[in-house]
């Protein structure tokens, strides 16, 4: 396998001879928007005659169903290969080829976590009124294997949507205004992605540094946002013309400070580690008195990790929640223990231990 330098590149060549030049488990996120086989035949015409902006380039266009599916067993085959054993897959396309494409995806022992809805808050009418207008587009998200374990920051996701969880429809705009890439004002790319979309799925599904690929890159849209989060790219595109203008993308796009790119870490993405552990260990020892932050009910650590509070034992967990007549309690923040003369919460001692290992 040739070596290839991977990290914050982009290569102009044709995706499937450039994949296979990748080594083996290569990449944590692979973000892919294929062509979409639109099958147009014609110009498409508004009422009043004028031409319509379609995608009619020679790269979308393949003679049969059966060139487009081998075309796609073709390039998911390498990216599997390449993938990580925990990386994932996704991969955006039309009601003319994402069925196939899901085919595919299961077919070659992806794992489908998520198919997610773009809704278009403008979408481009059907100027025929033969059909209801195409608002939407579907995306959908893959680990490598049903044993993949994936990145998903759920904690960030949810902040980004006023602290509710993140759902699988996602209403955004489309490509326009400035961000829309132009050439003596016509669009260099038929089917630009906003940049809020990518934004969206590597905050997700990706962690800072991570190795993010992009086989159809045309624009450069999926390595202007890694740039931007501080995730390392590789990128492939055919067409020279949306090759140069990637190219000039990012020499123009800058990086978002260090500081300011850690995403919030998911709870189950935490060591666990049972209260027991630190009364094993000795860092908190057997008859220590602990309290809530007001000093007002107390309770004695157990040798074997339980708590005792009045006639209630059991759990640091169960013990708060009984005291508070809710269904459950986090423990590790409700009890809080002296240490030298200021009240802490015995989650200090297990951030401790955490750091320590």
């Amino acid at each position: 396998m040739t070596n290839v330098n991977l990290k914050n590149k982009i290569i102009n060549g044709d995706s499937l001879r450039e994949l296979k030049k990748i080594p083996d488990e290569s990449f944590d996120l692979i973000f892919a928007d294929p062509p979409y086989n639109l099958q147009l035949k014609g110009e498409l015409t508004r009422p009043d005659r004028s031409r319509v902006s379609a995608v009619n380039d020679k790269w979308d266009q393949f003679e049969s169903f059966k060139k487009y599916d081998d075309f796609t067993y073709s390039w998911l085959r390498e990216c599997k290969r390449i993938l990580k054993k925990n990386g994932a897959i996704w991969v955006i396309g039309s009601y003319h080829n994402i069925f196939r494409v899901g085919t595919a995806i299961q077919n070659l022992g992806f794992w489908i976590l998520n198919d997610v809805i773009w809704n278009k808050k403008n979408p481009m009418p059907n100027f025929r009124g033969t059909r209801f207008t195409n608002a939407h587009e579907t995306l959908i998200w893959a680990s490598k294997s049903e044993k993949s374990k994936y990145t998903f920051n759920y904690q960030s996701l949810k902040c980004l949507n006023d602290d509710l969880q993140m759902r699988s429809n996602w209403e955004l705009p489309i490509c326009n205004g400035s961000e829309r890439l132009k050439k003596n004002g016509k669009k260099i790319h038929s089917t630009q992605k906003p940049e809020a979309l990518l934004h969206r799925i590597l905050l997700a599904t990706s962690n800072k540094d991570d190795l993010v690929l992009d086989p159809f890159l045309g624009s450069g849209t999926t390595a202007t946002v890694a740039k931007k989060l501080g995730r390392n790219y590789y990128g492939i595109e055919k067409e020279k013309n949306y090759f140069k203008a990637a190219e000039q993308r990012l020499k123009k796009t800058k990086a978002i400070e260090d500081d300011y790119l850690d995403t919030l870490q998911n709870n189950r993405s935490k060591p666990r580690i049972p209260f027991g552990s630190l009364v094993e260990l000795g860092i908190i020892k057997p008859g220590t008195t602990i309290f809530d932050n007001k000093k007002k009910i107390s309770a004695k650590i157990m040798a074997d990790g339980s708590i005792k509070h009045a006639q209630t034992e059991g759990s640091i967990h169960k013990v708060a929640a009984t005291i508070l007549g809710a269904e459950s309690c986090n423990g590790w923040t409700y009890w809080h223990y002296n240490l030298n003369g200021t009240v802490v919460p015995i989650d200090h001692l297990r951030q401790r231990l955490i750091s320590n290992n």
